[in-house]
């Protein structure tokens, strides 16, 4: 992800869009959720809005991963 010259906030929570460290799993999962933060951060300038999208769209992946850890325990 490129955020050279990018608002610190926009930095900031960039990073949690990271999935390598995750279980394989886990990290189809979070990966979709990484290239659309991706994509938004491209296509959009730096803006609260932007950060506020990204922010929800954390949550999302958060939500997900949740998910698919509970759906692997059950199997």
């Amino acid at each position: 992800m490129k955020l050279d010259g990018r608002h610190p906030s926009t930095v900031a929570i960039a990073r949690w869009f990271e999935y390598e460290h995750l279980p394989l799993h886990l990290q189809d999962i979070s990966e979709d959720c990484h290239d659309l933060a991706v994509a938004m951060i491209e296509a959009l300038p730096d803006d609260p809005e932007l950060v506020a999208g990204l922010r929800k769209l954390l949550e999302a992946k958060d939500a997900f991963v949740r998910a698919a850890v509970a759906a692997h325990r059950q199997e």
